[in-house]
């Protein structure tokens, strides 16, 4: 049985395996659902720290695995700037923005719908437009409180494979593999900040939990913008 359809305890194996050992297993992760998808896995690119180690783990898998970028109005220009140059490196990364108009600090009045129309719908479009059957994310288990119910594969959108090659991965792995393997990273990461997003909505914190900075003094504090929550294929119902 392949790692694809494994049934491993994840909880056990965050402490039970050694750095090494989860580089082995992600690559093998990735390895064998490309043998299965070929190009219709593609992986997301958050811009993030994992998601560039995921990226990095993906293209020492096949140099020929495509991937997309989610970009929105309100990311900081630090960000905008690492997106350009990541491009230029990899051009076979395709990037997705919605420039509709929205209310004036819709941020402020309504995240949740403020990240479906520029988060939600344009990962909608680039799965629909690259033909995805499979999506690779950098999901992790121990990031926050809002991510320890996943799986490393899953099957939350009929038709459309979700694979989470580093879930059981530590903050101090991802940063330790960046290192080793000359990564280059956000230089938001040297300000302080431990998980990013769009300026508005990203703050620096001390807490313990990663992505505590993440939309502050709303119901959405710590929480997700809805790409890992929300229907990705089928209807998709926003009210304006």
């Amino acid at each position: 049985m392949g790692l694809l359809e494994n049934n491993d305890d994840l909880k056990v194996l965050v402490d039970s395996l050694t750095y090494r050992e989860k580089v082995e297993r992600s690559l093998m992760l990735i390895e064998e659902a490309y043998e299965m998808y070929g190009e219709g896995l593609v992986v997301a690119n958050s811009l993030g720290k994992d998601s560039v180690c995921v990226w990095a783990l993906a293209k020492m898998v096949s140099p020929k695995i495509r991937g997309f970028i989610v970009t929105t109005r309100f990311k900081p220009p630090e960000t905008i700037s690492f997106m350009r140059e990541i491009v230029e490196e990899y051009p076979e990364l395709r990037i997705y923005k919605n420039d509709e108009d929205i209310p004036e600090n819709l941020y402020d009045s309504d995240p949740d719908r403020c990240c479906n129309i520029l988060k939600v719908l344009p990962t909608r479009w680039a799965i629909e437009e690259m033909n995805v059957t499979c999506w690779v994310t950098g999901l992790r288990c121990t990031e926050g409180r809002t991510r320890t119910d996943y799986k490393e594969v899953e099957e939350r959108d009929k038709g459309l494979m979700k694979l989470n090659p580093i879930l059981i991965w530590k903050e101090r792995e991802i940063w330790q593999f960046l290192a080793l393997n000359g990564v280059k990273v956000n230089k938001l990461y040297a300000e302080g900040y431990r998980s990013l997003g769009c300026a508005p909505c990203t703050k620096i914190s001390t807490d313990e939990n990663e992505r505590a900075g993440r939309w502050v003094g709303t119901s959405k504090c710590g929480g997700e913008c809805g790409i890992h929550t929300r229907p990705l294929k089928g209807e998709l119902v926003l009210e304006y």
